[in-house]
């Protein structure tokens, strides 16, 4: 598992070892019962606080990404997947609704609409 983090953008370290971890999750680099490193030792290779990666497993954990077992660690757990397409599957309708707003008060047609949209999805494949 590798972790890379920036202290020189805006968003706060442990919110980047969290995405970077759903990632991982996401797109089966880590799979359902995969150990993940111990706080102190995540720490100490990223070189940030141990603080700062309890946050981030705590937050994963009350997300339902990471379940730990008291004197063994943090793994992967087996829940994860539809809760995260869920949260993003929210954040897509959110843009959308904002898209229709805007097509609409534009005049623009449901179809042309469609067909930006698989434009714009087939360009970036």
């Amino acid at each position: 598992m590798e972790i890379v983090v920036n202290n020189k953008t805006s968003r706060p370290l442990y919110e980047q070892i969290i995405t970077q971890i759903k990632a991982q999750i996401m797109n089966g680099e880590l799979k359902a019962g995969d150990p993940l490193p111990s706080i102190r030792s995540l720490a100490k290779s990223l070189q940030i606080s141990i603080l700062t990666v309890q946050k981030a497993y705590d937050l994963l954990q009350t997300d339902g990404f990471i379940e730990t077992t008291a004197g063994k660690g943090c793994y992967v757990s087996a829940q994860n997947q539809d809760f995260y397409l869920e949260e993003q599957q929210k954040k897509i309708e959110e843009h959308f609704n904002e898209a229709i707003e805007i097509a609409r008060t534009s005049g623009i047609p449901l179809d042309k609409l469609l067909n930006l949209l698989t434009l714009l999805y087939d360009y970036e494949n």
